[in-house]
């Protein structure tokens, strides 16, 4: 174990899984989905098990799609902490982070506006971000928010495009591939989950990547899935520039771009005043999705 990392966060999405290959396979309460939070659920696992048979010491789960209920606890090494749902800090929706000294993103996606497998950033209400001119995928977001307390992110997985944007983001991280185009009847899901963990273990050597710090200033540009209406709206919401179904934002830095995409996705400003009590609500509709797929799952697997 000498010179590894020995704590490590792993930050969880869906349409990167091994179970993910259509729209339905993310979206919630379908039967699509509940197969999908099992795969997602043993990808997770085979990591989380090969991190603590190599030796690591601590590593905490947050599940980051929708509901941020996707995961099944029962299934996953119960040495690991299980994150569900959402917390408004310190760490935007994650939380404490605790002691983690890096970072490991599975399941990941590409950004808004490019041609990655599901591609969006946040939420797919969005049609095209770009900052500064490039398009800003989810990891950027994630690991800056990290960044203040010294979490290096040192792995990624996602489809093709999703990796090469992690890759041209962060400098020396780790990535590893799943090939969403070649089709499910191809995909041998039990192999791809195996070389998944060790590509993770490998990667607990990987020291070259530094806390994600993209300097300022930045200037953003939204473009809505349903056009100048709704980006109008928006704007005038928050006090923010439009031209057509384009929001432009002007940011010090990725923090503020981080709270401007939170507000445009998510937000209006009576539910950010009453954020807690909103917060409780949907994380409720969470456990009661997470019901529902244990339900489904007796049917898919009644053995």
């Amino acid at each position: 174990m000498s010179g590894r990392f020995r704590r490590i966060l792993i930050i969880a999405d869906i349409e990167g899984s091994s179970g993910c290959w259509s729209y339905r396979g993310s979206s919630f309460m379908t039967t699509e989905w509940a197969r999908t939070c099992l795969e997602m659920t043993r990808d997770v696992q085979a990591v989380v098990q090969a991190l603590f048979e190599c030796g690591i010491e601590y590593v905490r789960v947050k599940d980051f799609h929708r509901t941020g209920y996707n995961l099944l606890p029962e299934l996953i090494d119960a040495r690991a902490e299980l994150i569900h749902g959402y917390r408004a800090g310190p760490v935007p929706g994650l939380g404490d982070p605790g002691p983690a000294e890096a970072v490991m993103f599975l399941g990941m996606h590409a950004a808004s506006g490019t041609d990655g497998f599901l591609a969006h950033t946040l939420t797919s209400r969005i049609r095209q971000l770009e900052v500064n001119g490039n398009p800003l995928p989810e990891i950027q977001l994630f690991a800056a928010s990290l960044a203040s307390r010294g979490i290096k992110p040192i792995f990624f997985s996602g489809c093709p495009v999703a990796c090469a944007q992690a890759r041209t983001a962060i400098e020396h991280i780790s990535v590893f591939p799943i090939d969403k185009f070649a089709g499910q009847e191809r995909f041998d899901a039990i192999a791809w989950r195996t070389d998944l963990a060790q590509a993770a273990v490998t990667a607990l050597n990987n020291k070259r990547t530094i806390p994600f710090k993209p300097q300022g200033p930045m200037r953003v540009k939204v473009r809505m899935q349903t056009g100048s209406t709704a980006a109008r709206k928006i704007a005038r919401r928050w006090g923010l520039v439009h031209q057509g179904d384009q929001i432009v934002i002007e940011a010090n830095d990725i923090h503020d771009v981080y709270m401007h995409l939170i507000r445009i996705c998510y937000l209006t400003p009576f539910i950010e005043k009453t954020l807690p009590l909103g917060l409780r609500l949907y994380n409720l509709w969470g456990r009661l999705g997470l019901a529902w797929v244990r339900r489904q799952q007796k049917r898919i697997e009644p053995n």
